[in-house]
């Protein structure tokens, strides 16, 4: 657990419950609002607070989350300043990471894993609309509830505005940002990006949520960052033995991962788009042949 331990404290009229994550800037708790009801709080570590390229990024998180209204993208209730803890007030959401129950239950349905793709695309398009990239789009950052089958896009912390001028970044150019096993290939030299960056990272999801591995077999950072940037991904109908998946599905996910830009999707609908009628098109193949053995 994190040494900035606020537990039963109150910020801003929420009084914190539990502890429920952290990252490298942030601590996550379980917190409750008189008013508001239930809410997930995250703080900015205390030691960063007087770090204003820090403070600048978190609140630029909030901003960003203000900005991108839909139903499977998380609300912000808040964010601001309380006593000198800076703080980021969001809807508290049932379920849990993708992440984790990816991890748990397997190489995932075709079916599902198009409702996730879809309900995550949605979101993410509504943020391009805005002019925002996610930059770090991957199932740790979905959060997913299983008997609704609900997926919610969740934090902003790294994501960029298309019309801030270059000198308004917050990363050093040469240094890129977003988790490996998910970022696009462009973004490793640390330039800006564009939406076909999240295009990358969603089809990189479809892809480990269908096979339950990931497109390249890196064991160390260095290894997978040369793959990245230098060899093809492992085709879909490579991934797992005795898993195949029809050629249109294998062709939308593996176009999605295309390292060469004028090739890739363009948008994430495009992708989704694809994506989702290839699955479709395949299940109502099987269900016709599978209905015509009871005729």
């Amino acid at each position: 657990m994190s040494q900035d331990n606020f537990v039963g404290r109150t910020v801003a009229g929420y009084r914190l419950l539990s502890h429920v994550g952290e990252g490298g800037t942030a601590t996550v708790y379980k917190a409750e609002h008189p008013e508001r009801g239930l809410a997930a709080m995250k703080l900015l570590r205390p030691r960063l607070g007087q770090d204003a390229t820090a403070v600048k990024r978190f609140l630029r998180e909030a901003e960003f989350g203000t900005r991108v209204v839909h139903p499977n993208v998380v609300r912000t209730l808040g964010f601001g300043e309380d006593e000198g803890t800076y703080y980021l007030a969001l809807e508290w959401l049932e379920g849990e990471p993708l992440e984790k129950f990816a991890s748990r239950s397997g190489a995932l349905a075709p079916s599902l894993v198009a409702s996730i793709v879809e309900q995550t695309a949605a979101a993410l398009s509504a943020a391009h609309a805005m002019g925002i990239i996610h930059r770090d789009l991957k199932p740790a950052n979905i959060m997913y509830e299983p008997a609704s089958q609900k997926a919610t896009l969740l934090d902003f912390g790294i994501a960029r505005d298309q019309g801030n001028a270059p000198e308004e970044r917050l990363t050093r150019t040469g240094f890129f940002v977003g988790t490996l096993q998910y970022v696009a290939p462009e973004a490793l030299s640390g330039e800006l990006v564009n939406q076909q960056a999240d295009v990358y990272s969603l089809a990189t999801i479809a892809y480990y949520l269908l096979a339950g591995t990931h497109p390249y077999s890196g064991r160390s950072p260095r290894e997978l960052f040369q793959q990245l940037l230098s060899e093809p991904p492992t085709p879909l109908n490579q991934a797992r033995k005795g898993t195949r998946f029809s050629p249109a599905v294998e062709a939308a996910v593996m176009t999605g991962l295309e390292r060469d830009l004028t090739r890739r999707f363009k948008t994430v609908d495009e992708f989704r788009e694809a994506f989702c009628t290839a699955v479709r098109s395949e299940g109502e193949k099987k269900g016709g042949f599978l209905s015509s053995l009871f005729r």
